[in-house]
């Protein structure tokens, strides 16, 4: 069953530490505020939402208990809504998505809701544990090392120079600057209040129009300790022992930014939207998730976008717009690399690493841009995709209305 897109509404993302402007509101306060959008643009019936999907890498504490079923009540949608959490690591806001498609997709459902949060100056990255970095029998098994370790292998083995990825990122600060100045996410931002109404942030906070390639070349790799001392580079060359040698050239400047944030995308069919009144603004003609070798663990979007492009019965040159998770530079680098687009076509508002990445729900998030900009140029296709850690990727194609 064809399944339409009505609405999709974001947070803006404010910086993941105790001094960022979101951090005084709780994790459930930011999920619900999307939803509240949602209900208020749409004029929403919410009796009439089958489910909501909400991604959430780190499920604990403030953030566990199924964040999504309270961010449904905190909303006050209808009782009878009910709401999960999923985990896909970096890719969870798009499979929320994805997830939310497929129950219309199958007649299982008429109207549902995907997208994700993280408050990541709460509950900090690592706060769940896991068997992957701390289970030995897993961690040598996997060859594990951290992201930002793979990052640098990735640049290594595609012979990405430092001023090469330097380059990249300055230009993602530059379009996301440009695109605030001329208004193109107005109609996607929510501002977040407080519980007295006080509006808390209404922009994204991490964006630095004036950063250049000369200021990035400044910064001191992050990953070279931790890769030299630790043992991380070793273990990497084990797995890729055609790498004589790891070139840490990865930083804070080049790499996406720790924030606070979330998302929600409004889906269904066609019969439900007529009944309510809601206007269709794109349909989904594809998804795909895949795995990929988890030392590397990087380069998953070629592989998962080549999937979905051939459930669509598409190749990359149908696609107008292309939308990827600046995890890392080097990341977007290897997938313009792979598939041969074009950088005018790729991240045309910018990314992560000016805007940052709340982990669960940024794949919602660049969705929701993707389609904004498909409106505002008219052009037809976007495609968008994410790396996720463990070695996976997420791609989800679109086709506005």
């Amino acid at each position: 069953m064809e399944t339409l897109i009505y609405d999709h509404v974001r947070t803006p993302r404010g910086k993941g530490k105790p001094d960022g402007s979101l951090h005084e509101v709780t994790p459930v306060w930011l999920a619900s505020r999307p939803l509240v959008a949602l209900k208020a643009r749409n004029q929403l019936d919410t009796a009439a939402v089958d489910d909501v999907i909400m991604g959430c890498v780190m499920p604990v504490g403030e953030q566990g208990g199924n964040i999504a079923r309270m961010a449904v009540l905190q909303a006050d949608f209808d009782q009878q809504v009910p709401a999960i959490q999923i985990n896909r690591y970096c890719g969870s806001g798009l499979e929320a998505v994805a997830f939310a498609a497929s129950q219309v997709m199958s007649g299982q459902a008429d109207l549902t809701i995907g997208g994700g949060v993280e408050m990541m100056s709460r509950v900090p990255m690592g706060a769940d544990g896991g068997a992957w970095a701390q289970d030995p029998q897993v961690a040598a098994k996997t060859y594990f090392v951290m992201q930002g370790i793979s990052a640098d292998l990735l640049s290594s083995l595609r012979g990405h120079s430092r001023n090469d990825v330097d380059a990249y990122s300055a230009e993602s600060h530059r379009r996301a600057h440009r695109a605030w100045t001329e208004g193109r996410f107005d109609g996607a931002v929510v501002p977040v209040q407080d519980f007295l109404g006080l509006t808390l942030l209404s922009r994204d906070e991490t964006i630095r129009p004036e950063t250049s390639t000369e200021s990035l070349s400044n910064l001191k790799p992050a990953f070279t300790d931790m890769g030299e001392k630790y043992g991380y580079d070793s273990v990497a060359m084990q797995r890729y022992p055609q790498v004589e040698k790891i070139h840490h050239i990865h930083h804070a400047g080049n790499s996406s930014g720790i924030v606070d944030g979330a998302a929600a995308v409004l889906v269904g069919n066609a019969q439900i939207g007529a009944k309510l009144g809601l206007k269709p603004r794109a349909r989904i003609r594809s998804f795909a998730a895949i795995g990929s070798e988890p030392t590397l663990m990087l380069d998953g979007p070629s592989f998962a976008a080549r999937k979905a492009l051939a459930r669509a019965g598409m190749q990359a040159s149908d696609i107008d717009l292309w939308e990827l998770n600046e995890a890392f530079a080097s990341v977007v680098l290897t997938m313009m690399e792979e598939l041969n687009i074009p950088h005018d076509r790729m991240n045309v508002n910018g990314g992560a690493i000016a805007m940052g990445h709340p982990l669960g729900a940024t794949g919602a998030m660049i969705l929701g841009t993707a389609l904004d900009e498909l409106e505002r140029s008219g052009k037809q296709t976007a495609l968008v995709s994410l790396c996720v850690a463990a070695g996976m990727g997420s791609a989800m194609i679109i086709e506005r209305v």
